[in-house]
């Protein structure tokens, strides 16, 4: 009886570990018949998640910019807003980047021998999404921008707030 229950201790354990593994994305992924491809002035940028034991803990940050030359003082940045969309039939979401008009910038004076400064410029922000390693994260953009993330874990443990 010891035996079986150890043997099915650790065939619990394998599943729970298969379950975490993912195998790596191809070109016949069945996420491809999903997602619309990109459309024209657009492409699509796709982000494959790392599978992560507990997956509601951790979030995505999206930010769609460019990387351009700036004087390195001021902070420059709009000019495109990022929506989130759902593929007609399937129910996946997406994002879309579209531009809404033109960027801002601070107004600091700038020396004009201050050398310029090669920085990404953000042009967009989601806030923190869903982190889900089994959909990849699909954003089209405008041809002449790029897109990088940031993953968010959160504490182990909720806190309490006081009443007050």
């Amino acid at each position: 009886m010891h035996t079986l229950l150890l043997t099915a201790s650790l065939l619990g354990l394998a599943l729970t570990a298969s379950t975490v593994t993912r195998v790596p994305p191809d070109a016949a992924s069945q996420w491809q018949k999903a997602y619309p491809a990109a459309a024209k002035g657009m492409k699509r940028i796709v982000i494959h998640l790392e599978a992560k034991p507990d997956e509601f803990a951790w979030k995505v940050e999206l930010s769609v910019g460019r990387t351009m030359e700036t004087d390195g003082v001021n902070r420059i940045g709009g000019g495109a807003r990022l929506t989130e969309k759902t593929v007609e039939g399937w129910g996946y979401n997406y994002f879309e980047a579209r531009a809404t008009g033109p960027m801002f910038s601070t107004l600091i004076g700038v020396s004009p021998d201050q050398p310029k400064v090669t920085r990404f410029v953000t042009m967009a922000e989601t806030g923190l999404v869903r982190y889900n390693s089994n959909l990849p994260v699909i954003v089209y953009v405008p041809a002449d921008m790029e897109v990088r993330y940031r993953l968010w874990q959160a504490e182990p443990e909720a806190r309490k707030g006081d009443e007050g």
